[in-house]
């Protein structure tokens, strides 16, 4: 276990893979998936006004000040992604399949992670207010914005759009339990922000719960059966281009903006990740569940993917840190 976790890989993502191949080996049937959605629907719920009570809105504001580095990880998450998503999807998009090709569009709208950029900038000797502040306000901003995006590219890609039904979800189940939880920052986020190990169960087995329950879906309604095994290898080797496309753009951008290193590494760790904490709900409240799993795929391998890459990297500019100290 400790020579995958020296790359990357740990005991969560490990789950996070079992738990996607018991929906497909055991999947919940009957009572029990109705019992699931419910259980699934409320830890969503609690999830989101965690992250509501978490947010330190003074802390944004401050970040705010840095305008350059805060107004480009802005456009590398919600205009640079969407831009190589929809080209890698102009390109691939027929032999990946419908589901597949949203899963990637949906992908490419999904604000940044927030705990890893964080971390990775830290062991990266980055600016760390910086990447609180950027990974925050994504987060923010991708509340409301993740979902209009989504529509629009439904609308661009099948002539759809989000449902009525799914606005209304996505209010009920996601953004007003984010207010909520602002709301009532004053009273409880110091508690929340003490017991960071009961939040971080939250967080973690709600995920485990939209997987198994995405993947237990597809597999009752016979998906799997319907998409060839060569699609899957071709979804991974996208996300993988996908991947590369994105470091190398934010990288260049970093280095062409003149910025100094901390912020570079900022932009980097900010710029080219994207949330699974976030994405998977909002996918819940926006897909339908026979095709959910299918279409958050990519979405988990972009995950493992870049917490692998960013490992690796954030390490490899550590030591040369410690080399030039």
């Amino acid at each position: 276990m400790k020579q995958l976790a020296r790359i990357g890989i740990d005991g969560y993502m490990l789950l996070l893979i079992l738990t996607g191949t018991l929906g497909v080996v055991l999947p919940a049937r009957g009572i029990a998936a109705d019992v699931l959605g419910n259980v699934t629907f409320w830890a969503v719920t609690l999830l989101f006004f965690l992250y509501g009570a978490k947010l330190d809105a003074a802390s944004v504001r401050a970040g705010m000040l840095n305008l350059k580095l805060q107004g480009l990880t802005f456009l590398c998450t919600y205009l640079l992604f969407p831009v190589i998503g929809l080209l890698l999807v102009a390109i691939f998009g027929r032999v990946l399949g419908p589901e597949m090709a949203m899963g990637i569009l949906f992908l490419s709208v999904l604000p940044s992670t927030v705990q890893s950029s964080i971390a990775f900038t830290s062991i990266a000797g980055g600016n760390v207010p910086a990447a609180i502040c950027a990974a925050s306000l994504s987060n923010l901003a991708g509340v409301v914005l993740t979902p209009l995006l989504v529509s629009k590219l439904l609308h661009l890609e099948s002539g759809g759009g989000v449902s009525l039904e799914a606005v209304e979800k996505i209010g009920v189940q996601i953004l007003l339990p984010f207010i909520l939880g602002q709301l009532m920052r004053p009273l409880i986020g110091t508690l929340v922000q003490r017991h960071r190990f009961l939040t971080m169960l939250v967080d973690r087995g709600s995920i485990l719960l939209i997987v198994y329950a995405a993947f237990s879906s597809s597999t009752t309604s016979g998906l799997w059966a319907d998409i060839p095994l060569a699609s899957m290898a071709l979804s991974f080797g996208v996300v993988v281009v996908f991947l590369a496309v994105v470091m190398c753009s934010t990288s260049l951008t970093a280095r062409l903006s003149g910025m100094g290193r901390a912020d570079e590494i900022v932009l980097f760790f900010c710029g080219s990740k994207k949330s699974l904490a976030s994405g998977l709900p909002m996918a819940t409240a926006i897909f339908p569940a026979a095709t959910l799993g299918a279409t958050v795929l990519p979405l988990m391998m972009y995950h493992m993917l870049q917490l692998l890459v960013c490992s690796v990297i954030a390490q490899k500019l550590a030591r040369r840190v410690a080399r030039a100290g």
